[in-house]
């Protein structure tokens, strides 16, 4: 998949992020860091394209943007964001603090409903959670450590959960498919 990176929708994407987990009393780094993931990756699946084109590396704890730092670095360094050591759970959290709105223009209306989605199915999980949730993407699990995730990969099937529901649903389809005895 051949895709552009841009970097102004990247910035205004971290900006818009970290404002929307201000409210959230575990949205700091590692958070920030997997909801932009999960936003371009998401994105993939819906329209066949990133939001931002940004590249995307297997880390220990999941996938991180490359140019978060040297972004994050350049919002500080304008005084456009601040970096916030807060303690969470007797954690150290590193909390980006914007000090400007995010420029949404950048983003297509589209671009904005798949954020929002993402930030809406990541509330209530702390980073533990997220970056336990990033494990299970295919792209993470396909390369080693240290490599880019390639965007196709998020379109290779996630693993399915199994629970009570869909456990009855398959039953259900299989009997009336005719697959088992009823």
């Amino acid at each position: 998949m051949k895709t552009t990176y841009d970097e102004r929708k990247f910035t205004e994407l971290i900006v818009y992020v970290a404002d929307r987990l201000q409210v959230d009393r575990s949205g700091g780094a590692t958070k920030l860091n997997k909801v932009l993931f999960f936003a371009d990756f998401a994105h993939v699946r819906r329209t066949g394209r990133p939001i931002t084109g940004a590249i995307y590396q297997k880390l220990q704890h999941g996938p991180a943007a490359r140019r978060l730092r040297p972004v994050r670095d350049e919002l500080i360094g304008k005084g456009q964001a601040e970096l916030r050591q807060e303690e969470f759970l007797g954690y150290q959290q590193h909390r980006l603090v914007p000090l400007r709105p995010a420029d949404l223009s950048v983003f297509t209306d589209d671009e904005l409903a798949t954020i929002n989605k993402v930030l809406a199915d990541l509330e209530g999980l702390n980073g533990t959670q997220v970056s336990d949730l990033s494990h299970d993407e295919a792209g993470w699990r396909l390369v080693e450590l240290g490599d880019d995730i390639p965007y196709e990969a998020a379109l290779v099937g996630a693993r399915q959960v199994s629970t009570p529901t869909s456990q009855r649903l398959v039953r259900e389809a299989a009997e009336r498919l005719g697959l088992v005895a009823l």
